[in-house]
């Protein structure tokens, strides 16, 4: 079924707004616009329960109960148990701290594998355990295409290496990595694995249960809610590893890893991407609860992989464009990063004059970018979209392109 555009962007107020009128938003992978049924959630809180929740009166009551739901329709979405996902103020805070957990667990003479693929938030973290006696070993990308060769990994691993950590997606390679193939291959050896789904999670929920993998991350305001970052931890791991949490949490699984207590508005605010979802899965006939998720995911790929297709043969077609990463449609997120001859930065703005909202930089991916000889001071051009963004968009995006190129 074809996703019903004019529907989906009836959800979303952005669209409706008169500053943002004419514009084309390119910048997603940054942060997606907020669907309508998060700011009623976060709105609702705010003026009705905004107190300490789980004591016995009404408003308490009301708002624990919305936070509880929060977490256990996600879980659903993500098929796991809904006390393997906890929140916390981003996904750079909710990495750090799991790194400090590793640290603690992992034994000086062992190994982790990271990638030169990914955003440095999954990639400083871990890699500053080379300060206690962790060997940091590196899985490098093609740097001519940007991709991890999975025959490439297989050679790294041994005896010694008890953590991987890679992304689902990188934020300007934009290849999609095979989660549930890679993740075999590490438990193989007796391997954790830690996935980085920031920058694939707008594009659709994944079934993490499915997937295998040990730890998956995500950010809220990039899947249309609001500034949280979102851990699965499986229940195995999470308890393996020493808690960081209040001493008398430690039994509690969603709380082991968030040292500071959490942001109740925000939180019970999640619970309005599972609404959105639903309500998505819904509208083109599909059901609710996990299969709102799937259908909602596939409804976004297939719209999404149609709008990238015109746009990476126009990139083909200039010479004066190198493409970071597949020219594959169907391999890739529409998060697609260009290598310009002049600075991306300036062209971002000159683009901005054109109505289309992009943006040029490195994007906390310097190691992809140095790695596939792009020049930092250049940066890349990034234009990144989701499945909410018109054909009529990549059109103006294209026109705007010839006039600044």
């Amino acid at each position: 079924m074809t996703l019903d555009t004019a529907w989906v962007r009836s959800q979303f107020p952005a669209f409706a707004t008169e500053a943002l009128h004419g514009q084309a938003f390119f910048e997603n992978a940054g942060g997606s616009y907020t669907c309508q049924q998060v700011i009623d959630r976060l709105h609702r809180f705010y003026t009705e329960r905004k107190v300490q929740p789980y004591a016995p009166y009404a408003a308490s009551r009301l708002g624990g109960k919305e936070m509880d739901e929060a977490q256990t329709r996600l879980a659903q979405m993500l098929g796991v148990q809904a006390h393997e996902v906890s929140f916390g103020p981003s996904t750079t805070q909710n990495t750090f701290v799991l790194a400090n957990a590793v640290r603690q667990w992992l034994e000086p003479g062992q190994a982790i594998i990271v990638t030169n693929q990914d955003h440095e938030a999954n990639s400083g973290p871990w890699r500053r355990l080379a300060d206690e006696g962790i060997e940091v070993r590196e899985w490098q990308i093609d740097p001519d295409t940007g991709h991890l060769d999975p025959a490439k990994l297989t050679a790294l691993l041994d005896e010694k290496v008890k953590l991987l950590c890679f992304p689902h997606c990188s934020n300007v390679v934009g290849e999609i990595n095979d989660v549930a193939a890679i993740t075999a291959i590490a438990h193989a050896n007796d391997t954790r694995v830690v996935v980085d789904g920031v920058s694939y999670a707008p594009h659709g929920f994944s079934d993490v249960g499915a997937l295998g993998c040990d730890v998956y991350l995500f950010s809220a305001y990039k899947t249309y809610g609001p500034h949280q970052g979102i851990m699965v931890i499986r229940e195995d791991f999470g308890f393996a590893l020493p808690n960081q949490g209040h001493y008398f949490n430690a039994d509690y699984l969603s709380k082991r890893f968030t040292p500071a207590g959490p942001d109740h508005a925000q939180v019970a605010a999640c619970a309005g991407m599972a609404d959105y979802m639903e309500a998505l899965s819904q509208h083109h006939g599909g059901g609710s609860g996990v299969a709102a998720a799937r259908k909602a995911h596939e409804l976004m790929r297939a719209a999404e992989e149609a709008l990238v297709v015109p746009l990476l043969s126009y990139i083909s077609g200039k010479n004066s464009v190198r493409l970071i990463g597949p020219a594959d449609a169907s391999n890739r997120a529409p998060t697609v990063a260009l290598a310009l001859k002049s600075n991306a930065e300036d062209c971002a703005a000159r683009l901005a004059k054109h109505g289309i909202m992009a943006g040029g930089g490195d994007f906390y991916a310097v190691r992809p970018l140095q790695a596939m000889g792009v020049d930092l001071d250049q940066g890349v051009l990034r234009v990144s979209f989701t499945h909410y963004t018109q054909a009529e968009e990549i059109d103006r995006l294209m026109q705007a392109l010839d006039h600044v190129l």
